[in-house]
């Protein structure tokens, strides 16, 4: 091709979340010379902005536990859950998932990240066979004076920038209506009066697990460019041997000798290809800004297949009341008691404690056959007992009513002209699921039947912690439509992480993971973290393979 590069060096990695940030580390742990290019002016992408958690089965903390995980129970609730969706999702990319827990949690410990578990979070399913409950891990708070001048470009101030850990939200969200939710709340107060007199600046969940590796990256010689992103894969001989990038206006050839990893996030808002490939323009995506798809194209320009291109990790969100706002990703909401999801006809249409995956794809189908807008109706008592994340900002509530997105009534009624449904439907669809409440048993969706719809339900609500009545006024509806945390299809990666063609054969020196690459998980979210855990693992696993292939000769 050409000759006429600008640097050389052994690991160039597209992207800054988990994905990219592991097979940095990896990388240089490896003792390469490796470049991480971010297309944006901020580095970590939808992973800084997250809740952190990485679901890792039969993880080193957990037998340090005894929590009693393996790799046969691992495998065997993957399949189930999963079963085949394509390529991505193959035998041998599951296996390499879990094999390559260990190896990751380890190296990133050795380093000096700390990791805690979350104990209690049950897998999404954790009834089925190989079902658990707390596979899941997070890093602990983290300091990110640590990082310096880093952290005032680090997309994590979008997320929770205070020392707050993803274990923390299931009892925070009911401090002020139980013991256990007023302790937990008590000690996030006191962690972070503990991080200023330390005179730190701990910062947990998403911001803490991009900052820790960061550091780590950092410390091992990574060198990290922000608004430079990959235009161009270059190519000698069928092999990918560099990039094209550009700066300030800048172009500059990078030569890449072992290898290139593409871990630039999805498309989540790039508008023409939701509305090509998912029939949605991207508006209510809790995505990176800067995830428009631009790793995927490069990958297709040289062959790349593409697969699951048609999903996304989807789940009820409210949708922004302006273009300044961000859309509102609805967890623990709703599943609290005193609250139920309806369709514009008035009717429920699922389970509303549902894994959000499953939330949201109910949402699309049903979307087919019955049209109108979605509410969450709640009582009095859901905004009184319970911390709400899309009302504790003034601003955003005044926004949201202002945009029609949050109406108020007096009785139930009034409630339903107010959002345009039919009374009589709203008031039997209530007076239903009030029976179901008292009984216990949700006997059209099952809601509260699984340990996952309780972790974020109100156990002091007998006899059922997920069904609360709606009776007491004033009634509040949120509008609620299809969101999603990123988009979940892209290039096809085998067990290594290499890129796939159409044809299945290897597109040598590129690698992929994370949002740009085809997810392991296939159409469905098997457990909390099920984003980042997969990053993390198949970041380290290219990376280990690049590190042991020979340099390409210059």
């Amino acid at each position: 091709m050409t000759d006429n590069w600008n640097e050389t060096f052994d690991l160039v990695v597209a992207g800054t979340g988990v994905a990219a940030l592991s097979a940095a580390v990896t990388a240089a742990d490896a003792g390469l010379k490796v470049l991480m290019l971010e297309s944006t002016d901020r580095w970590g992408g939808s992973s800084a902005m997250s809740g952190g958690g990485l679901w890792m089965p039969n993880n080193p903390l957990m037998r340090r536990d005894g929590a009693g995980d393996s790799r046969e129970d691992a495998l065997e609730y993957l399949e189930v859950t999963i079963g085949d969706a394509g390529p991505a999702t193959s035998r041998k990319r599951k296996e390499a998932f879990v094999d390559g827990v260990d190896g990751f949690v380890s190296l990133a410990e050795r380093h000096g990240v700390q990791f805690a578990r979350a104990a209690d979070y049950p897998d999404y399913y954790p009834e089925l066979p190989g079902g658990k409950i707390g596979r899941a891990i997070e890093v602990e708070p983290f300091d990110v004076k640590r990082i310096g001048d880093w952290w005032t470009t680090s997309r994590g101030q979008d997320g929770v920038p205070a020392p707050v850990k993803t274990d923390d939200f299931w009892l925070l969200s009911r401090a002020w209506s139980t013991p256990g939710g007023f302790y937990r709340g008590a000690k996030v107060v006191f962690r972070t009066l503990g991080s200023l007199a330390g005179r730190k600046q701990a910062v947990g969940m998403g911001a803490a697990v991009t900052a820790s590796l960061l550091d780590v990256a950092l410390r091992l010689g990574v060198a990290v460019r922000l608004s430079s992103p990959v235009e161009e894969l270059l190519i000698e001989d069928g092999r990918v041997v560099g990039v094209r990038t550009s700066s300030g206006g800048q172009e500059r050839r990078i030569r890449a000798e072992r290898g290139v990893f593409l871990g630039g996030g999805g498309f989540d808002h790039n508008a023409q290809w939701r509305e090509r490939f998912q029939g949605v323009d991207g508006t209510a995506s809790s995505g990176s800004k800067g995830n428009v798809g631009s790793a995927i194209e490069v990958a297709q320009r040289i062959g790349a297949a593409v697969d699951l291109m048609d999903d996304a990790w989807w789940g009820g969100s409210i949708p922004p009341a302006t273009p300044e706002h961000n859309a509102g990703f609805l967890v623990s909401e709703r599943s609290m008691p005193f609250s139920i999801m309806v369709d514009g006809a008035g009717n429920r249409f699922a389970n509303e404690s549902e894994s959000y995956v499953d939330l949201g794809h109910h949402m699309l189908e049903h979307s087919e056959t019955v049209p109108g807008r979605y509410w969450m109706v709640a009582d009095a008592r859901h905004a009184r007992r319970y911390l709400r994340s899309y009302a504790l900002d003034p601003r955003a509530v005044k926004a949201m009513t202002q945009a029609g997105i949050m109406v108020k009534a007096a009785s139930l009624p009034e409630l339903a002209a107010a959002i345009g449904v039919d009374a009589g439907n709203l008031r039997a669809t209530v007076e239903t699921f009030n029976g179901y409440a008292r009984s216990g048993v949700d006997h059209e969706f099952g809601r509260g039947n699984s340990a996952y719809d309780r972790y974020y339900g109100d156990p002091l609500v007998r006899p059922n912690p997920n069904l609360g009545p709606l009776q007491k006024g004033p009634y509040t509806a949120v509008q609620v439509v299809p969101g999603d945390l990123g988009t979940k299809g892209g290039v096809v990666t085998d067990e290594q992480a290499r890129v796939l063609r159409e044809d299945g054969s290897v597109i040598e020196g590129l690698y992929a993971g994370g949002n740009n690459s085809a997810s392991v998980m296939g159409r469905t979210y098997p457990g909390p973290g099920s984003t980042l855990g997969p990053a993390a693992v198949f970041g380290y696993l290219a990376a280990k393979h690049a590190a042991a292939v020979a340099p390409v000769p210059a």
